[in-house]
Formats: structure tokens, C-alpha cells, sequence
């Protein structure tokens, strides 16, 4: 079992395993709670509850650290797990072995994007230190960055761009690493392969969007967007070359009109599939890459074992529709990446990519913060500050 050993003013975690003794991390100071906001339970804005007693995160393996967490940033995905969107998959996910109870999670502190400052290290890492201050994009199976500390393992944290302040920072790793996610590891884009490559964006005046224009015009691809009249002005200050304009009619019209592309990456889903395929280049190995799946929807709905064989077959299927024309069908999926945070601040303190922050809360305003993320529409990111920075540490 693990245990907190008080001496002094120095506490250790130890991990006791017969006559072996396993150190995993050294600290200042002994915690047992914090101020977070929680949900008890699933449901509408309502369920949200601030407390001063949540559980204080704990190192429970070596190359873990604690972070203090200076702001946290908002995203749709939050809303829609406060309402138990992806449940039983992030259950499983959480607890492998079915050991806990049904309603284990709880109470579960959302918020998917942290800017702050080590506070403790596990001592299996080394190349972070304690008051470095970091960024990161947390899994959504652990728990969140509405929180004063929060729990990390170091291959999700990235050293923070030097040019941000920690709100600034906080606004760009869940959409960051999604949009790295899925243009890099699933579209096989980077900054060598980019240049004069068309790209196009449906839905690009979101989080994801806002970040995928900038990342790809520093690399050099001519870039397409989707958005309303109202944006136009927005995403062509992030570098977009053409913007088509979703409110004036259906899209695929003047898209069709207009040279066919080498990436597509589809933020909208719905019937897009239906029409922008046909808009790639066909036998030269172009990609339609789409964050719009029905992976976690189906294990909700269907339970995890079917749901993942119903998931499989569906994306076979539809793989192998589009290849016999000539083009790729693939999902993309959020996946926390610290070197991926590592390459991206590089581009940020370059002044390639700036976060775009819309609106900005204090801890108190929470509530009023994931209302405006529900409203959706946004033209950037909702950020929250929860503290002012590591020097009480």
C-alpha cells in the first residue's frame, strides 16, 4: 500500500512490497485536500459543485508529477462528459478490471487543458524539475484541471512556451494535440512534406480549426477553410488563403468548383461524408481525416464489446468504399503527446502560432465559463484562471 510518511517538514511516498521498500517521490508539504469544482453526477450544468474538499492528487507511480495548476481551459468535450458522454469507455479505462463499483468516478473534476507549475516529481523523472512551469492536454479518463493540483504522467507535460502567459498556454493542448493528432500521426503531414499541399478545414473557427490554419500555413500548405460570414475576417487573420462561407448555401457547391485537395479534416461530421471525399485527389494517396466518430456513442449505447465490433466494422466498411475510388477514410482522435507540446512550443516561441483566447473566467465563474462552451460557435478557446502561479509552492 502506499503511504505518507510525515518527518520534519519532509513527507515520502513509499511503496512497502514485503521486505522491499520502492521510494516514489519526495515533498515539502503533506495535503490531503484541495478546492476543485466536481460533478457527483451526470446530467446538465446544474450537477456542477464547488468544494474546498476534493481529494489531493497523489504520485502513485514514478514518473508521475503534480502540477499546481495556474489556469485550465475549456472544451466541448467537457460538456459533453458532464452530461456522461463516453462513460463506460473512460470506466473501463479508468478501472480495466471491473474492481470498483458502478459511479467509481465520482466526484469527477473536468477540464482536458492545464498551465501551471510542478509542484512535486516522481523520482523516476528527470526532465522535469519541481517549479518548472508546464503545459499539458490531460486524458480524459483522469481527472481534470478545474482543480488546484492536478496529477500527471511526464510524457503528457511539455515544458510551457516561454512567449505565453499560463492563461494564453492553457488554450492550446487539447486542441493542439488533436489537431497534431490527426493531421500528423493519422493524415501523415510535418513540416517537410507540407509545403504547397491543399488542406481543407471544415469547421475551422473552433479550437481545433483556429489551431490546425496556423500549424499548417507555418509548414507551408495552402489552406481552405469552412466557416460562417461572421468568422471571415477571423481565420483569414490566421493565415487561411480561401474561406467559403457555410451560411450562403451548401458548401460542397463552390468547394467542388475549386482545385481538389490532398487532406481534408472534417471538425463538422454529420453529411459532409456524403459529398467531400469527392473533393480529394484520387490515386495520389489523399486523406479525408474526420474528429467527427461514433466510437464512444456506440460503446454507450452498445456496451464496450459490441460497440468496439460495431465501431470496427463500420470504419472498415467505410475504408473500404473510398479506397476502391482512390482515397482514404480515417478517424482522428485526441491523443496526449508531451513531445508533441515539445515540437508546437518550439512553433509558438517562433511566433508560427498564437493561442486564441475568446473569453477568460475566474475560478468562481466556472458555471458561467461551461455555459458559454455549451452555447458553442465559439471563435477561440474559454479559458479559467485558477491560481496566480507557483510562488506559493
Amino acid at each position: 500500500m502506499l503511504l505518507r510518511l510525515s518527518k520534519s517538514s519532509v513527507s515520502t511516498s513509499v511503496f512497502w512490497h514485503g521486505s522491499q521498500t520502492r521510494l516514489f517521490s519526495t515533498s515539502r508539504t503533506c495535503r490531503t485536500i484541495m478546492p476543485a469544482w466536481v460533478i457527483d453526477k451526470y446530467g446538465s450544468n446544474d450537477v456542477l459543485r464547488f468544494t474546498k474538499n476534493a481529494s489531493f492528487p497523489i504520485i502513485n507511480y514514478p514518473n508521475e508529477v503534480i502540477v499546481k495548476v495556474s489556469a485550465a481551459g475549456l472544451n466541448p468535450i467537457d460538456v459533453s462528459m458532464r452530461g456522461g458522454y463516453g462513460a463506460a469507455t473512460l470506466s473501463m479505462k479508468r478501472d480495466p478490471l471491473n474492481i470498483n463499483q458502478s459511479g467509481s468516478e465520482f466526484p469527477l473534476i473536468l477540464g482536458r487543458d492545464v498551465s501551471g507549475v510542478i509542484m512535486e516529481c516522481g523520482l523516476d523523472v528527470k526532465y522535469f524539475r519541481e517549479r518548472d512551469e508546464v503545459w499539458a492536454a490531460i486524458p480524459p479518463w483522469k481527472q481534470g484541471s478545474l482543480a488546484e493540483f492536478v496529477v500527471l504522467s511526464a510524457n503528457e507535460v511539455s515544458h510551457k512556451p516561454k512567449s505565453l502567459s499560463h492563461t494564453e498556454a492553457a488554450a492550446m493542448p487539447y486542441v493542439a494535440t488533436t489537431a497534431w493528432s490527426a493531421l500528423v500521426n493519422t493524415g501523415g503531414l510535418n513540416k517537410d512534406n507540407c509545403a504547397k499541399k491543399r488542406v481543407l478545414i471544415l469547421g475551422a473557427s473552433g479550437g481545433v480549426g483556429t489551431f490546425a490554419i496556423q500549424m499548417l500555413k507555418a509548414w507551408g500548405a495552402h489552406v481552405t477553410v469552412t466557416c460562417s460570414q461572421n468568422a471571415e475576417r477571423f481565420v483569414k487573420g490566421l493565415g487561411a488563403d480561401h474561406v467559403v462561407d457555410y451560411t450562403a448555401g451548401p458548401v460542397e457547391e463552390p468547394l467542388s468548383a475549386l482545385e481538389k485537395f490532398d487532406l481534408i479534416l472534417d471538425n463538422v461530421g454529420g453529411d459532409t461524408e456524403r459529398w467531400a471525399l469527392n473533393l480529394l485527389k484520387p490515386w495520389t494517396g489523399a486523406k479525408y481525416v474526420t474528429l467527427v466518430t461514433p466510437f464512444l456513442q456506440n460503446t454507450d449505447t452498445l456496451g464496450i464489446a459490441d460497440g468496439m465490433m460495431q465501431t470496427a466494422a463500420t470504419v472498415a466498411t467505410k475504408a473500404f468504399k473510398h479506397l476502391v475510388k482512390g482515397v482514404h477514410y480515417r478517424w482522428g482522435f485526441f491523443a496526449p503527446s508531451g513531445p508533441a507540446l515539445d515540437e508546437i512550443r518550439e512553433m509558438v516561441d517562433a511566433g508560427q502560432i498564437r493561442p486564441v483566447v475568446e473569453e477568460t473566467f475566474s475560478f468562481s465563474q466556472v458555471p458561467q465559463a461551461m455555459e458559454k462552451v455549451e452555447k458553442g460557435h465559439a471563435r477561440g478557446k474559454t479559458v479559467v484562471q485558477i491560481s496566480k502561479g507557483g510562488d506559493d509552492l
